[in-house]
Order: structure tokens, then C-alpha cells, then sequence
């Protein structure tokens, strides 16, 4: 059900390869459990096209760590031991699927995720969660129903409507609803998938789940920003005339918009979402990462 109406924090020239939702959950990590926080952190954008096998990421806001001599630093065999009969990263789509549905449900699974190249979709998806942009064409779950939509509050400017954050309630309660200690082993059976992806993304001597807890910290530091928060209209230099102006809102506030993809996607989310996806990344975070780092400070 794809939407070609819903915005980006970011301008028009910017959207057209770009994105999400992970969120953190139902799949990251646990293939299922990012769908806990892939389908509210990810921006609206329109179609979901099939990801390249790789591509050269940006510079990273959180950079991914650098462990290429000794070893994982969360090692996920820790989790559960690996599946010894993957197919091919190339050719997994099938299991991949199947294993999803015995989860999720087949039905959730048609609802909320996108299954073709899945596990490259939420490696690059984890990956760019921490950068400025978060392409829409690498992520792995639906579009967001409904329009953004804004109120104009006179000398106070534009701001997030607060009906926004009703489109995330049936999502979240869903990604509440994921059975998280199945969906990390089902992730860990798989991780070899998952590793292979994140080397093709160019990471040959690095570990995806590292990354995975690297890049959940780093959502978990999104500022909190209480009351209404002011948007702009991105000009647009063009006689051509735009009708979706709403794809082009990016915060008013500096400070915000030079946040991380993932991280402006909480915020946007409005307080009360917020705080829900995070509450679902910290017990993601306790079962992925598997060293004795504790979590970061808030």
C-alpha cells in the first residue's frame, strides 16, 4: 500500500532515493523484532524499490565500530548458534519470508513488511539510521498510511499536527506485541545472512550486531522536545509548480534538524511515541548486545 503523499525532513532534491520505520524492532535485529521499530522510525516516503547490493553509505553521525583484529565485540553466537543450512544470501528471500511468517503471522507480515532482499533492506536500513539520510527505497516495511499534516498557528508558524501521532498507534502495539526473546533467536539463526549483507555494504572486516548496538545507543540519545514542534517549507527554486508541498517540511529548530535520520524520526514521532520506541529499543538492546556494556546515559 504504498503512499505518495507522505513527507521527508529534508528537501525535495534530496528525496528522490531516499526512505525506515525498525524500527528498533521487530527486524534489526531480530528480523522481527526491527519491525518493532523499522515501521515508526522511519520517514514517509513513497515507493519501495529493490535494494542494490550495495552502496558507499555517507560519513556515519555515529561512526560503526572498528573491531577488525579482535573479533566481535558482541558476538551473537552468544544468542542462539547459527542456522548450518542458510541458502545464499542471493536466494534466502524464500526462507527468509517463511521464517518471518511462523513469527509474525502472515497476514501482520503482508501488513507491515517488505520481504523482497529483506536482510539487506534492514542491514543498510540499521546502517543509515544513524547518518542524515535513511534512503525509503532500502527499507523493509510498508509506507506510513495517512498525510503528514501541519497546523498554522498564526505568529507562532507552522507546526507538526498533533494528529500525526496517531498514525503510529496501531504499529506500535503491534511492535509492543512481538515476541522479542523468539524474534532475537530467529535473528541470531540467521545472523550469517545478516553479516554477509553488512560486508557487501562495505564493512568486510566489521560485525553487523555491533553496528546493530552501536546505531540502538545512538537512537537512544534523541533529544525529548516537549510542545509543538515548528516547520518550515524547504524553498524550492523552480517555475515548475508543486503539488505535494508537504514532502518538503524540515524543523525549524537547528538544533533538531541536523539530528540523525533515526533520531529526528523519534522525535517527530511526538513525546508520547517516543518514549513507547524507545522503551521497545532498550529490551532489543539488552538481548543483542552481548558484552557487558552498559546502556548509554540519558
Amino acid at each position: 500500500m504504498p503512499d505518495h503523499e507522505t513527507p521527508e525532513f529534508r528537501p525535495a532534491q534530496e528525496r528522490a532515493s531516499s526512505t525506515p520505520r525498525v524500527i528498533a524492532a521487530a527486524l534489526a535485529c531480530a528480523v522481527a523484532a526491527a519491525a518493532a521499530w523499522w515501521y515508526w522510525l522511519r520517514p514517509e516516503h513513497a515507493t519501495v524499490a529493490p535494494p542494490p547490493v550495495a552502496a558507499a553509505p555517507d560519513a556515519p553521525v555515529a561512526p560503526p565500530p572498528m573491531h577488525e583484529a579482535s573479533g566481535p565485540q558482541n558476538p551473537v553466537d552468544a544468542l542462539a548458534p547459527a542456522d548450518p543450512a542458510l541458502p545464499a544470501l542471493a536466494e534466502s528471500d524464500q526462507r527468509v519470508t517463511a521464517l518471518l511468517a511462523e513469527l509474525l503471522g502472515r497476514d501482520k507480515l503482508a501488513s507491515f513488511l517488505v520481504t523482497d532482499g529483506f536482510v539487506r533492506r534492514v542491514v543498510a536500513t540499521v546502517d543509515n539510521l544513524a547518518r542524515a539520510h535513511a534512503p525509503a527505497r532500502m527499507w523493509p516495511v510498508q509506507p506510513m498510511p495517512q498525510r503528514f499534516v501541519v497546523d498554522e498557528q498564526g505568529d507562532a508558524g507552522t507546526t507538526i499536527s498533533a494528529a500525526n501521532a496517531a498514525r503510529y498507534s496501531d504499529f506500535l502495539t503491534f511492535a509492543e506485541a512481538v515476541p522479542l526473546d523468539s524474534a532475537v533467536a530467529l535473528y541470531a539463526r540467521l545472523y550469517p545472512l545478516f553479516q554477509q549483507a553488512h560486508e557487501e555494504l562495505g564493512y568486510p572486516k566489521q560485525y553487523f550486531n555491533d553496528r546493530l548496538v552501536a546505531v540502538l545507543d545512538h537512537l537512544l540519545l534523541a533529544p525529548e522536545p516537549q510542545g509543538p514542534l515548528r516547520v518550515k517549507l524547504t524553498p524550492v527554486n523552480t517555475d515548475v509548480p508543486n503539488l505535494r508541498p508537504w514532502v518538503r517540511y524540515e524543523l525549524v529548530d537547528p538544533a533538531l534538524e541536523s539530528l540523525s535520520s533515526g533520531q529526528k524520526i523519534l522525535v517527530r514521532m511526538g513525546p508520547a511515541n517516543e518514549a513507547r520506541a524507545k522503551a521497545l529499543i532498550r529490551e532489543l538492546r539488552k538481548r543483542v548486545a552481548t558484552s557487558a556494556l552498559q546502556l548509554p546515559p540519558r
